[in-house]
């Protein structure tokens, strides 16, 4: 009788851990095309609230897929015509977040859906199923790049520049292609940027080892960071409807939340931090709401935008530190439940720190605008606010970060403290912290 064979550990790799890469085109397809369904609605819906489908040469579609190809990181490049006798300029740098949103937790919840019941993947396994979905994540893009070109003509107002137009038989053109490469490039890195925090965050994900390890130790404060940044949208969304509901503009409002609303709330999340901003609105731009914002930028020179310039237009503004405050010690507390509970308080300080100094990079990273268009005839520019504009809105950089790291530091000491009287109390017994050793496979 042969004596049966030995046991393999529970912390070892089962030879059947390696069947992700077994998973089917079909469910990378199917996460892929989720993803770009998500996002192809939202921005169709977004644009058909700002009124795009009245653009002329049914360029609707073209519009909705440029809005997607920025959303995933692509590069547009504006082009301008205006025939020999006149020159444009043009150009426009904006990420529409609700997009974004929109795609990444789709494409983060298919990625994850075929790990969710394993007790482990080996390396080779994950990195197989992640290269599928990134295979056909390619095509995507190339189709949206190609997809992603128009040009509108420019109908002046009255006045010398529409004579000048007139005279010398100019039709100035404006539009936009796309950088393809670029494209291709930002828009995998994109990718990356999704699946990896989604890696981070989820509860049980199925490593082993020393990937295992570095999991379980940054995962608390990646889930914290996640949540914070979800919680500021969903409350942004709240606040939207209630406006919606009972100052009118209804489709303006519908616009802001379907395509920008993650663009204005984390902007105004780091303005309750303390962080200054500079930009300046010009011409015919402007920012769709509120109207605080553009009051306060729109004017001949860069303008500063920051907790004091707005109280300037409305004390209310001082709120936004109180209401930071207490998301910041709310997510300090998730980070500290999650983490074991013999954390010192330092410990989740300095992590509370890293992890709130790479979520306000990021918010400031994706908040930028600059957009611009200009038109010249025989070599007179500035001929009216029909032929010029200027967009721009960038973030005090330094000052941002080191504010990040003050907040996060005392948050999460604060945090850690509220989060130790509730264990002694005995108020977290079904909070477990991340496990430092892998789950035991089922039998």
């Amino acid at each position: 009788m042969t004596a049966p064979g030995p046991t393999p550990s529970p912390s070892a790799a089962p030879p059947g851990g390696a069947d992700i890469v077994r998973h089917g085109w079909f469910d990378a397809l199917f996460t892929v095309v989720a993803g770009l369904v998500a996002m192809a609605v939202v921005a169709a819906l977004g644009l058909w609230a700002a009124g795009a489908p009245a653009l002329p040469d049914a360029a609707y579609p073209r519009v909705v897929a440029a809005t997607m190809v920025t959303a995933v990181g692509g590069a547009l490049r504006m082009r301008g015509d205006a025939g020999g006798l006149a020159t444009t300029d043009a150009g426009l740098s904006v990420v529409p977040l609700s997009v974004t949103l929109a795609g990444a937790l789709v494409i983060a919840t298919g990625f994850l859906r075929p790990l969710r019941h394993r007790a482990v993947v080996d390396p080779a396994g994950l990195a197989g199923w992640t290269l599928r979905i990134a295979v056909l994540w390619v095509p995507a893009l190339l189709g949206l790049a190609f997809a992603a070109r128009q040009m509108f003509r420019i109908t002046l107002g009255e006045g010398a520049a529409r004579r000048l137009t007139e005279l010398f038989g100019i039709s100035p053109e404006v539009g936009f292609t796309t950088d393809v490469p670029r494209t291709v490039l930002f828009g995998l890195l994109w990718l990356a940027g999704v699946l990896l925090p989604a890696l981070l965050v989820t509860r049980r994900a199925p490593l082993t080892g020393a990937a295992l390890r570095l999991h379980a130790s940054v995962r608390p404060v990646a889930y914290a960071m996640v949540g914070l940044a979800l919680v500021v949208v969903a409350v942004g969304v709240v606040i939207g409807l209630v406006v919606a509901a009972s100052r009118g503009h209804t489709a303006d409002t519908f616009a802001v939340l379907l395509l920008g609303l993650p663009n204005l709330v984390w902007l105004v999340f780091t303005l309750g931090l303390g962080v200054t901003w500079h930009g300046r609105v010009d011409g015919p731009f402007g920012l769709p709401m509120p109207r605080l914002l553009d009051q306060v930028l729109r004017g001949p020179d860069v303008s500063t935008l920051n907790l004091r310039t707005l109280a300037e237009y409305d004390g209310r503004v001082w709120w936004l530190v109180v209401v930071d405050a207490v998301l910041l010690l709310g997510a300090a507390a998730v980070l500290a439940a999650r983490s074991p509970a013999r954390t010192p308080l330092w410990r989740l300080g300095l992590r509370m720190a890293a992890g709130l100094v790479l979520t306000v990079l990021a918010m400031c990273l994706l908040c930028r605008i600059s957009a611009h268009y200009g038109l010249s005839v025989l070599g007179i520019g500035g001929l009216g606010d029909d032929l010029a504009g200027d967009l721009f809105l960038r973030p005090g950089w330094w000052p941002a970060l080191g504010l990040a790291a003050l907040w996060g530091l005392v948050a999460g000491c604060a945090g850690g403290l509220l989060v130790a009287g509730v264990r002694r109390a005995g108020g977290l017994g079904g909070i477990p912290p991340t496990p430092d050793a892998p789950p035991r496979a089922s039998p």
